[in-house]
């Protein structure tokens, strides 16, 4: 196994290994990979979280495979409540995996500048020259009929940003309020426990302090801070 890919899987054990009371899993979205998250772990686990975050394939694998690789990571999980945090493409994989049989021990969710209600920039992009070849395998999360139940156990939050800066705007015109990529009403169905909007861009929200305290809040208590 090359040097990399050892002390990854040898750090993923570890952190697999820590289980206090509640766990975390992050997820990250389109084009990224879990480094991405990286702020926002080290923020949660200061607040007294363990914490994984995932890779996965966005551009190559199919939602059967996110959804696989997600369950995997969570029956790895030691604590006795395990919460799911995604950003963006990871937030809708996030729901869907609470529609499709999540783990029993899965108590709250949060979903970052996550369109589960629809996501204009990808349509648009998908239309475009060169658009389906850019969205890759996603394209199939995208076009999925738009479906926003959820049981009522699990309590889900989400947090928009309202500040447009994203490569959304470089792909098509956005009603506003949105965060350069995902439209605010995209971001909100009536099945969410609590939705906050504040004044940051899509990527951007990742490295936020007031998006690690909001999100540690709705984890503790189901609701964010105002």
């Amino acid at each position: 196994m090359p040097r990399d890919a050892a002390r990854r899987v040898e750090g993923e054990r570890a952190a697999v290994s820590a289980s206090p009371e509640e766990a975390v899993l992050l997820l990250h979205g389109a084009w990224m990979n879990r480094w991405v998250m990286s702020y926002l772990a080290l923020a949660l686990q200061r607040e007294g979280f363990a914490v994984q975050t995932l890779s996965y394939r966005t551009m190559r694998g199919t939602l059967a495979e996110h959804l696989a690789r997600v369950a995997e990571r969570i029956a790895a999980l030691g604590a006795p409540r395990l919460h799911l945090v995604g950003h963006s493409l990871g937030g809708v994989i996030v729901l869907r995996y609470l529609q499709r049989g999540a783990d029993p021990r899965v108590r709250r969710a949060v979903l970052l500048g996550s369109p589960v209600a629809g996501c204009r920039a990808a349509a648009d992009l998908a239309r475009s020259a060169g658009g389906e070849l850019l969205l890759g395998a996603s394209l199939g999360v995208w076009r999925e009929p738009v479906d926003v139940s959820v049981d009522p156990r699990f309590e889900v939050g989400a947090i928009a940003g309202t500040f447009a800066f994203g490569l959304g705007r470089m792909v098509t015109r956005l009603p506003k309020p949105n965060d350069g990529v995902v439209c605010l009403d995209e971001t909100k169905f009536p099945a969410l426990r609590d939705h906050l909007a504040l004044p940051l861009g899509h990527t951007l929200m990742l490295a936020s302090p007031r998006i690690a305290r909001q999100t540690a809040a709705f984890l503790r208590t189901g609701a964010f801070r105002r």
